[in-house]
């Protein structure tokens, strides 16, 4: 019998609905599936609440990020702030609830915590049968992301699932998948194409500085100490939907232009990745794990206190970055980087190493191989032990 499948993300920040996007277009190439349907599940709420979570991030994210680190330490600790939340997403989710039931899942997949609390608690009331998995979108696990009823959860690196299973989850319901990232890093690419797509030279190294999908303005500062690099290199900047950034860029490099290649949104980012010699960017979940699965060092900048800290903390611990905790050293370090040929080979195996560009298909056949498993449901005991194990953090 084929299945329906409902994904479900959310707009605070891009790496949600790309990994939902991912998962879809995996989704859509088996002939196990009736229908798949792919939600951002802020579209089903007011302005108000689409605001309290989409736009107060991006609002802290640029103006308080300290606030924002000591608000995601602060809430990691299981449970703390379930109630509360989950009574607020109630409350402004009944459009969303009225979709999920009139769509009847077989398959629900969530790549952010606030519809999974939903499903989970339709679940509870015996309103929605389906089977719930979480696919989380960082290389570390926070406590927002836990439900009291869930099927599955994919996570990105084997500390996380080690972490789930500490927490008291039954390790067999944890799937080390890495975090979805499109298909298209799968597939060979044709790099003389590509180097000629975009005029670039095959001999001398590429350098990718990404500005995130929203066009970080402060990806001026990083462009003008490239432009002070000794080595000679090929940089691709990628302005992403900011489109007076991108102006501004091409009139800052113009007197290098024939060096440089001025992107804004690009569908061409799996094969530039692929292609290139380094990323400099920040360590979002999806930008690192795409990083990953095009075997591509990161050079770390500006990363958001929290859950990009920690992400970098991962790739640097396993060799495949390096970090510029002050823009005033970026020439330096990367030109370093640049002419140590062994030490770049090496962090590029590294990265290889942790790459998962098959995650959205590791979790479509594991989803899709399995008849229906019993719910998880996790008993106020249980929740009692979770806090137990991390009391002394």
């Amino acid at each position: 019998m084929k299945k329906r499948v409902l994904i479900l993300s959310t707009s605070a920040g891009s790496g949600h609905k790309t990994a939902a996007t991912a998962l879809e277009k995996a989704f859509r190439q088996s002939a196990q599936v009736e229908e798949v349907v792919n939600k951002d599940a802020l579209e089903y709420t007011n302005q108000g609440f689409k605001a309290l979570y989409s736009d107060l991030f991006a609002e802290l994210v640029k103006k308080n990020p300290i606030f924002l680190g000591w608000w995601y330490e602060e809430s990691d600790q299981p449970w703390r702030t379930d109630d509360m939340r989950l009574l607020i997403d109630r409350l402004n989710a009944e459009p969303l609830i009225k979709f999920i039931k009139e769509f009847r899942p077989d398959i629900t997949v969530c790549t952010h915590f606030m519809p999974a609390g939903i499903i989970a608690r339709l679940m509870t009331k015996g309103d929605l049968h389906t089977t719930l998995s979480i696919v989380t979108t960082d290389f570390d696990f926070h406590s927002m992301w836990l439900s009291r009823v869930f099927n599955r959860y994919f996570v990105a690196i084997d500390e996380t699932k080690a972490h789930l299973e500490t927490l008291g989850m039954p390790k067999e319901r944890i799937t080390v998948s890495g975090i979805p990232v499109d298909p298209l890093f799968s597939e060979p690419v044709d790099k003389q194409k590509i180097l000629d797509k975009y005029q670039l030279q095959a001999d001398k190294p590429i350098i990718i500085v990404s500005a995130g999908s929203a066009g970080d303005n402060r990806l001026k500062y990083i462009v003008q100490r490239v432009m002070q690099l000794h080595t000679d290199t090929q940089t691709i900047i990628v302005c992403g939907n900011n489109r007076q950034l991108r102006s501004d860029i091409e009139v800052l490099v113009m007197e290098q232009a024939a060096k440089f290649r001025v992107l804004g949104y690009t569908s061409d980012m799996a094969s530039l990745m692929k292609i290139a010699t380094l990323f400099v960017g920040k360590p979002g979940g999806l930008t690192i794990s795409e990083a990953m699965a095009a075997s591509l060092p990161v050079v770390i900048v500006w990363p958001i206190p929290g859950q990009e800290e920690r992400n970098s903390d991962h790739l640097l611990e396993r060799g495949a970055a390096i970090r510029c905790n002050d823009i005033t050293v970026v020439t330096h370090k990367l030109d370093k980087l640049l002419n140590d040929p062994q030490r770049l080979k090496q962090m590029r195996e590294n990265a290889h190493s942790l790459g998962r560009p098959d995650a959205a298909q590791k979790i479509v056949e594991t989803l899709l191989s399995e008849k229906f498993i019993t719910p998880v449901y996790l008993s106020k005991t249980d929740q009692e032990r979770m806090v137990e194990a991390v009391k002394f953090e």
